[in-house]
């Protein structure tokens, strides 16, 4: 009996022994997102995600992405690529990834610049919040706004994005803004990124800096860290082509001032690939940041 016992000892710490690299690893792993625009040739539609998606988040999964980021396009009268928000939930977490954040939204149009009328803007968004509660997504990031023509429509898009913001808080969810190379021109001798930073509510937005687009718009990322810290809880992590392709940005020194920025999460996101190959491109870009010393594994610490 006693013999029987010692052997069944032996036994799981054997296994015991043959399972700790495995977690090992998985305590090692770099937390890392992937901007699922990256992908959207592939996922398709949100006639065809429910098809493709499985086979596409699997092979993401696999090179190493924890989480994903929606696509501007995947939001639409209450569903998020189609399905109904617990559903694509599903689809997600059983491809073995979380979906933290996403962007979807709804800038005002002229008529209520204008008017100052948030009205049907503010209906749209109630119902967004809630679907991507549902969801379980904790930051919700519009993409992009039109440039104003004066600083008095900036105002309004300003009050605009803090009742926005109020109504994510208010339900718990996180509330951002997505740059791309036209927040860094001036608007009557300010600059249009600067203004929105210093005129809405840090408790209200926060702002997910697209690194690539900021370099195009001849802006420094780590400059803006250090004049307004803290605000910037996402990053977006792109260059030319894959990740680290161009030289053109200083992934280094973004990475080494995430503290100061303070950011959470950061995604990939790709618009072309040197070969064409979009997952090849993924695969390329996360290699780099997994080997990147000046990474961290999370930074939601």
């Amino acid at each position: 009996m006693k013999r029987i016992l010692f052997q069944s000892i032996i036994a799981v710490l054997a296994l015991t022994a043959m399972l700790m690299p495995v977690e090992a690893q998985a305590a090692g792993k770099k937390q890392i997102g992937l901007q699922l625009y990256s992908v959207g040739n592939l996922i398709g539609d949100s006639a065809k995600f429910a098809q493709n998606a499985p086979k596409v988040l699997a092979e993401i999964a696999k090179m190493g992405y924890t989480d994903v980021q929606p696509s501007y396009a995947s939001y639409r009268d209450g569903k998020i690529y189609g399905m109904q928000p617990e559903a694509f939930k599903a689809v997600v977490e059983q491809a073995g990834l979380k979906c933290t954040s996403t962007h979807a939204g709804r800038s005002l149009n002229k008529k209520e610049i204008e008017s100052g009328d948030f009205s049907e803007a503010l209906k749209w968004w109630d119902k967004c919040i809630a679907t991507h509660k549902a969801a379980g997504i904790e930051y919700v990031v519009i993409p992009s706004m039109p440039v104003p023509t004066t600083l008095s429509e900036l105002e309004v898009c300003c009050r605009f994005y803090n009742e926005v913001g109020q109504r994510c808080r208010e339900a718990g969810i996180k509330f951002g803004y997505h740059n791309h190379s036209s927040e860094f021109v001036k608007i009557e001798g300010t600059l249009m990124y600067d203004y929105m930073l210093e005129h809405i509510d840090s408790e209200n937005m926060f702002f997910e800096m697209d690194v690539y687009w900021a370099v195009i718009g001849k802006a420094s990322p780590v400059d803006y860290f250090n004049k307004y810290p803290g605000r910037f809880t996402i990053l977006h992590i792109k260059d030319r082509r894959e990740i680290g392709q161009s030289g053109m940005v200083g992934f280094d020194a973004i990475f080494n001032n995430a503290k100061t920025a303070g950011m959470k999460l950061y995604m990939v996101e790709m618009e072309a690939s040197t070969s064409g190959d979009m997952l090849q491109g993924v695969r390329e870009s996360i290699e780099y940041l997994k080997k990147a010393p000046f990474v961290k594994k999370t930074y939601l610490k």
